[in-house]
């Protein structure tokens, strides 16, 4: 709970200040249950906060549960026929951030991502790349998010190689990650509103929603639409037309 201090706390979770103390430096490994969900109930956490808590007390997680540690290489291809028969944008993405299928609207959308000779990711563009300041409407929450969700992947599989890797990338190019790394926040994209400035077709304002894809072990899809009849809308609508007469090869 905010204002609390540190002291309060430990006294409200029915705990020592010095157990409390070595929890919070992160020496929680072996912490019992009882003693976690009493400290995310005094801290009012949400479901993903405490998740992620339990996570770090258990410091592994089991095979069956484990992600992959290789970012997968795509979607099966009746996977990629069901994006490309979507109506609306869509993108795929692993723990590590990297795009690994989106639809034609989807890679419109975020066409500024594919201009890379890797694997579009996520993450790097916000943090390493310079036009994510114009194109994200609130790029600062857009950093926020990204790091906070970084750490709930990694709290969720420490050993995936993938993740690591671009959060080493990212905290020793950019200070940016290491100050929002620093929040100790956590977020799961579930669903919520942003706005892109598409640089020829104008702001974009739509809600996303996310989904977890059981049968392909570790990604997750991102959809994004907008109010029927909206100007949003309708941009959105011109995104694949846009896409196919550019035909830009920063996004092929």
């Amino acid at each position: 709970m905010k204002g609390l201090r540190r002291e309060e706390v430990a006294q409200l979770a029915g705990v020592s200040a010095g157990y409390y103390t070595r929890l919070e430096r992160g020496r929680i490994r072996g912490a019992s249950d009882a003693v976690l969900e009493s400290i995310a109930r005094v801290l009012r956490m949400n479901d993903i906060e405490r998740s992620h808590l339990f996570n770090l007390a258990r410091g592994f997680v089991p095979a069956s549960q484990r992600l992959e540690e290789s970012p997968a290489e795509g979607v099966r291809p009746s996977v990629q026929r069901v994006l490309n028969n979507l109506s609306v944008p869509a993108i795929v993405y692993n723990p590590a951030h990297d795009i690994v299928a989106a639809n034609e609207g989807g890679r419109a959308l975020y066409y500024p991502h594919f201009d890379t000779a890797d694997r579009p990711n996520i993450a790097r563009f916000i943090f390493l790349d310079s036009r994510a300041r114009s194109y994200y409407g609130d790029w600062g929450q857009a950093r926020r998010m990204t790091a906070a969700m970084l750490r709930l992947y990694v709290g969720r599989d420490p050993l995936n190689q993938a993740i690591t890797a671009v959060i080493e990338e990212l905290s020793d190019r950019s200070a940016l990650f290491r100050q929002d790394w620093a929040r100790q926040e956590v977020y799961e994209h579930r669903s919520g509103h942003k706005t892109f400035l598409h640089p020829h077709l104008g702001p974009i304002a739509v809600t996303f929603d996310g989904f977890e894809m059981p049968g392909e072990k570790g990604l997750s899809i991102v959809t994004y639409s907008a109010e029927p009849g909206s100007v949003d809308a309708e941009r959105l609508g011109k995104l694949p037309t846009w896409a196919r007469g550019e035909q830009a090869a920063t996004w092929r």
